[in-house]
């Protein structure tokens, strides 16, 4: 009896699963987005005379091209050699407010890579600081550590060293 409950349910089930195989529903229309040409409109050239492509134009000439300060070891202390670029970057901030830049401190390979991150931030904001001191508004400039990451010279002596202990200043668009 019960086996042959089984068979009338599982034909039952088989049964219920088939397509009743009615007329298919037509498909929804279809937008055409091909190209078409548009007669009398005109397209604004691009060009790079535009204030914020001028004022950039000046930093990459002169004493703003300059755009590494660097540090002695262990320090994030600003030397006098550097004071008159920072004042030439400043003045040119407070010319452009719409301009802004980016400080990445940077530290050699010596030390762990916390101290060196932290070190990193240091500079950048002691850079950060005697720009905002001299002018620029504080929303112009950000200040990131790179640690020891983005090296300048990969040799390990003295020489090499000071040139990854650095801040680079980078202006709108180039970072």
């Amino acid at each position: 009896m019960r086996k042959k409950l089984m068979i009338i349910l599982g034909a039952a089930l088989i049964a219920g699963c088939g397509t009743t195989g009615g007329p298919e529903q037509p498909g929804a229309d279809v937008e055409d987005r091909s190209a078409k040409r548009i007669d009398g409109a005109q397209v604004k050239p691009v060009t790079a005379d535009d204030q914020m492509g001028t004022a950039l134009a000046a930093t990459r000439q002169g004493e703003l091209a300059k755009r590494s300060v660097y540090f002695d070891y262990d320090s994030y202390v600003i030397k006098d050699e550097f004071k008159s670029l920072v004042e030439a970057h400043a003045r040119f901030l407070v010319a452009n407010p719409k301009v802004k830049m980016l400080i990445q401190g940077n530290a050699d390979e010596r030390g762990s890579r916390e101290y060196n991150l932290a070190l990193g931030q240091k500079r950048a904001e002691a850079l950060k600081k005697m720009l905002t001191l001299l002018g620029a508004r504080e929303e112009q400039v950000e200040a990131v550590s790179l640690g020891e990451e983005k090296p300048r010279c990969s040799e390990a002596n003295e020489a090499c060293w000071s040139q990854n202990r650095r801040d680079d200043m980078l202006y709108t668009g180039e970072f």
